[in-house]
């Protein structure tokens, strides 16, 4: 049988175990998601796609947060501020390339291929 003192440190191993999984996890997915939003190919999607957004909208900003520090490039509608550069918008966020609209989230990856930017 395992005493109180043992269960403790048990305890607290599986926690700190947890955490440093945890922080690496973090880690490891912000440099997948993050990797390929380098400057260059975040301006070219810029030149050729409008991202339409709305204030509150939980997957704009999962959107905008898959291209880390370099989405303050991106050429953004905010709808709730530009409502009349919206009319053609059903759902956001959507991508406007090419005269064609994309409604949800896209990868990185994705939106290279859509764009020509690769």
């Amino acid at each position: 049988m395992i005493n109180e003192k043992t269960k403790s440190r048990l305890i607290t191993l599986g926690i700190v175990v947890g955490v440093v999984i945890i922080a690496f996890s973090i880690i490891f997915l912000k440099s997948y998601f993050v990797k390929d939003s380098s400057k260059d190919i975040v301006q070219c999607i810029s030149e050729k796609a409008i991202l339409y957004t709305q204030e509150g909208c939980s997957h704009c900003a999962a959107q905008q947060r898959l291209f880390g520090e370099n989405k303050k490039l991106l050429n953004i509608v905010n709808c709730f501020y530009e409502g009349d550069k919206c009319q053609e918008i059903t759902a956001t966020p959507s991508w406007e390339i090419n005269g064609k609209l994309y409604n949800g989230v896209y990868s990185i990856e994705e939106l290279k291929n859509m764009t020509g930017c690769t």
